[in-house]
């Protein structure tokens, strides 16, 4: 494992040079997990949450925020994102909404954390609009699930133990 990159050799926090890497095409996937009571997610499932469309605010909250990234994370590049798509799923079977989303650019520095941070702010988004109904929602399982491109090459998550945050390709309550 290489070691720590973002302190110099006094140990101080320093933003990474990467002046000198070449620009590569890449991708990240992060994904979180919301856990509810099953009438919230019945609600927002059928839009009948009292402050709106739910998975549209948190889409549209994810991607603002994978565009600040660089202004939340202190020693964060900022980049040009070429593309953000959030994908907010029900999980009927869990009681929960499953979160995806997917950055991409070409650049010298990956988008993990813009995925990572676009997966939570959307789960943050959708906690605040349905708090009213369920103080007791839980985010979690937030991850990276991929990445692509750059010098280390291609990251693939396993799965976790003790938590699906798969799709199992059902699409019915994608939005």
């Amino acid at each position: 494992m290489a070691g720590l990159n973002h302190l110099d050799e006094a140990g101080r926090a320093v933003m990474v040079d990467v002046s000198a890497k070449p620009e590569t095409a890449r991708e990240a996937v992060a994904a979180a997990r919301v856990a509810m009571r099953p009438e919230t997610l019945a609600l927002i499932v059928s839009g009948g949450m009292p402050k709106g469309d739910v998975f549209a605010a948190a889409r549209i909250a994810g991607i603002m925020a994978a565009k600040r990234t660089a202004e939340l994370i202190p020693l964060c590049h900022p980049l040009p994102i070429s593309a953000v798509a959030l994908t907010l799923a029900a999980d009927d079977a869990g009681s929960a909404v499953l979160i995806e989303a997917i950055v991409r650019t070409t650049g010298r520095t990956g988008v993990e954390m813009e995925a990572l941070t676009a997966a939570t702010v959307a789960a943050l988004t959708l906690y605040d609009m349905c708090k009213a109904v369920d103080r007791g929602m839980q985010i979690e399982g937030i991850r990276v699930l991929s990445k692509t491109g750059g010098k280390s090459g291609t990251y693939e998550a396993g799965p976790r133990q003790g938590s699906d945050l798969s799709n199992d390709g059902d699409s019915r309550n994608r939005a």
